[in-house]
């Protein structure tokens, strides 16, 4: 037996309850998720005090900020299935390669959002509108979140290698700093409180990217601390093809997957933005309520991956088959409450964000109509999960491209071709209806494939 075997003790998640396991691996992130997406909610509230325009210049910016998430949270699934799967199979080098290649792949990663804040910025805001006030906002938005982007890769990457190895407890702390720290000075930096320059939009900017590096911080901390599965050192280190790839092989399909969105974002908000800019303003309201209710469930996916691929490895099928049908449960569940709240008070929803009549007149609908397809929405999520913890992210990627690319977005422009802003919101449900299908077909097709590897 090599040295590095049995180097490892068995974790939690080969051996606790499953229920147990799921809730007490999921319940640290739910929490940070929902002061995450408090966060944003606020964010944006804050913004829409300046005006309807900063309001719609910060939802034409999404795109890009979403990406930048993509990239690094897609990354961090590649390393995070990884590391749990060595975790699973105790083997400790292999744990501490993973580790240090992934560190150096999100370095390489935030350079290229740099280049993109240098030189890109002005070029991706005037291709949505040609409102000088509302491109001039994004500039100044955009070019910052992205030129100190750092933070929230690093913060990201540190967060999914506390999950990878069950310490989700931490990450419920360092995401809520960062949120913190960013409803604190969004008022002071926006609206110039406290002796301090009023900086508008600018201030927005530079309390999300000060609260992350913040959180990024104390996560890096916690894993020097308190993270004893994985053991970070610079010595001998050097870029290894074998391990990048295997992390890109994992990551990509995800990092494509959620990159989709940003694609879906800016061609909707291109369709949208030809009725008015509030219904560009409208459909970035949307996006911050909606996190309300996905937040948590992706909370609740940060603990399900590593359960369903540490388990993968060990070789523990049963396991695995009960953290799905409890994580299922809990996201449907989870879904029926945000139908309902998205369905009864729209307009208080909207009214937090200073909405004008004309903005409730769009948003009221929009909210009624697109909540329908929650509930499948939750299956669907849970189901993607699980086929990229298992290794079969690719089944994800083609769900996303599905949904978002081939059936939303076309389904969205020839609704919009009736002239009525209201019918394009339906592209969201009939895209569902597709995405549902495809993930059962691919879940059962890839607990089938294990079954027989175990066998």
């Amino acid at each position: 037996m090599s040295d590095q075997t049995l180097t490892i003790k068995e974790n939690k998640m080969g051996v606790m309850p499953v229920n147990k396991l799921l809730i007490t691996m999921s319940l640290p992130m739910v929490i940070s998720m929902l002061v995450q997406a408090l966060y944003n909610v606020v964010d944006s509230i804050f913004v829409a005090m300046i005006s309807e325009e900063a309001l719609t210049a910060v939802s034409l910016a999404f795109p890009i900020q979403n990406l930048l998430i993509a990239v690094a949270s897609g990354t961090g699934v590649g390393i995070n299935a990884l590391l749990s799967r060595a975790l699973g199979q105790r083997e400790q080098q292999k744990v501490n390669k993973i580790a240090m290649q992934g560190l150096f792949l999100i370095l390489l990663c935030y350079l290229v959002f740099l280049l993109f804040a240098l030189v890109g910025v002005h070029l991706f805001m005037s291709s949505q509108t040609d409102i000088p006030r509302i491109i001039q906002y994004g500039d100044i938005y955009l070019r910052i979140c992205c030129a100190f982007s750092f933070g929230q890769f690093f913060q990201i990457t540190f967060e999914k290698l506390l999950q990878a190895t069950g310490r989700t407890i931490y990450t419920m702390l360092t995401q809520g700093l960062g949120a913190v720290i960013n409803l604190i000075l969004d008022p002071i930096l926006i609206f110039g409180l406290f002796g301090m320059p009023k900086m508008g939009v600018a201030g927005a900017a530079v309390a999300t990217i000060l609260g992350q590096i913040f959180a990024a911080t104390l996560a890096f901390t916690f894993n020097k601390k308190k993270n004893t599965d994985i053991h970070f050192t610079l010595k001998g280190f050097r870029p290894e093809k074998r391990t990048i790839t295997s992390i890109l092989y994992i990551g990509i399909p995800s990092i494509l997957m959620m990159a989709i969105s940003s694609v879906m974002t800016f061609g909707l908000n291109k369709i949208l933005i030809a009725f008015s800019s509030t219904a560009v303003a409208v459909f970035g309201v949307y996006f911050k309520l909606q996190s309300f209710i996905f937040m948590p469930i992706f909370g609740m996916n940060n603990g399900l991956v590593p359960i369903v691929a540490y388990n993968y490895g060990a070789r523990k099928e049963k396991r695995i088959h009960q953290v799905i049908r409890y994580a299922v449960s809990y996201s449907i569940s989870i879904m029926i409450i945000g139908v309902i709240l998205f369905q009864t008070i729209p307009g208080p929803l909207l009214e937090l964000f200073s909405a004008s009549e004309q903005m409730e007149a769009i948003g009221i609908p929009a909210l009624r109509i697109i909540s329908i397809h929650f509930v499948l929405a939750g299956f669907s999520i849970i189901a993607n999960s699980v086929c990229q913890a298992l290794g079969n992210s690719v089944y994800s990627l083609v769900v996303s491209l599905m949904r978002q690319l081939i059936v939303l977005l076309p389904a969205a422009w020839l609704l919009s071709l009736s002239g009525n802003v209201n019918a394009v919101w339906w592209a969201f449900p009939i895209a569902e209806v597709v995405s549902v299908i495809l993930c059962a077909l691919f879940l059962t097709k890839s607990l089938r494939k294990i079954k027989k590897e175990m066998e």
